[in-house]
């Protein structure tokens, strides 16, 4: 993408100019387009001006409540939410998985980012495209949990009162004057905070759940408990 596509975006969806100037430095410094850009309108614009801070992030920590996060999903439990999030073709549906697929190689390399994901239990036992879908996830999700980088817990259903928010993503990036930046998805569009008491509030919020969460270890066998329930 170039700094002027870049430029039109931001402006377009009226992020701030800390973050359009950095995504303008960004796209300066590479030297071809983002790899995204080939898929097409299988990434819209509004969620390509994330993958490509994605890409750049030194650092994610992500809350989903209801579903497993993107960058753990398989090929399979990828498709079912790409199916019913739209009227879309088979074609269509296969574009948005491999975009997804595509986007989980980042956490992979000796520059992969930092990845932690606080997950609600109620997202291990939440049926998506049957049984057998859901224990390939899971197995996913263990696999996955055991790279040095990436950090699984399980917010499990007695925790207790806990913030009162939806799924979101804290992305933090390698130099200093580069602000973290909070981002929340719907369904046709996205929020992106950048406000520093936002992102403090987001920040609190995310320490809290993590810290009511069960530990690595443990939520490794609450994963595993539900794999093999929906394995039988």
């Amino acid at each position: 993408m170039q700094p002027s596509d870049v430029e039109a975006l931001c402006r377009f969806y009226g992020t701030s100019d800390e973050l359009r100037d950095l995504l303008k430095s960004l796209a300066k410094e590479s030297k071809t387009k983002g790899w995204w850009h080939a898929h097409g309108d299988a990434v819209p614009s509004w969620f390509s001006v994330y993958v490509g801070l994605e890409q750049a992030a030194s650092d994610l920590r992500t809350y989903q409540g209801e579903f497993i996060p993107g960058l753990l999903q398989t090929a399979g439990y990828a498709a079912e939410l790409s199916r019913v999030s739209a009227d879309q073709s088979q074609d269509e549906i296969q574009r948005l998985v491999d975009v997804r697929m595509r986007r989980q190689q980042l956490l992979n390399g000796a520059g992969a980012p930092g990845f932690w994901a606080v997950i609600h239990e109620s997202a291990l036992l939440h049926l998506i495209g049957g049984r057998q879908t859901m224990a390939e996830q899971l197995e996913r999700m263990l696999e996955i949990g055991k790279l040095r980088n990436v950090t699984v817990q399980v917010l499990p259903y007695d925790a207790g009162a806990y913030p009162a928010t939806g799924p979101f993503t804290i992305l933090g990036f390698p130099e200093q004057e580069d602000p973290d930046v909070v981002y929340r998805e719907g369904l046709t569009d996205s929020v992106y905070l950048e406000l520093p008491t936002d992102v403090s509030l987001y920040t609190k919020a995310f320490d809290h759940l993590r810290a009511l969460a069960l530990s690595p270890q443990r939520s490794a066998s609450l994963i595993r408990s539900a794999l093999e329930e929906h394995s039988r």
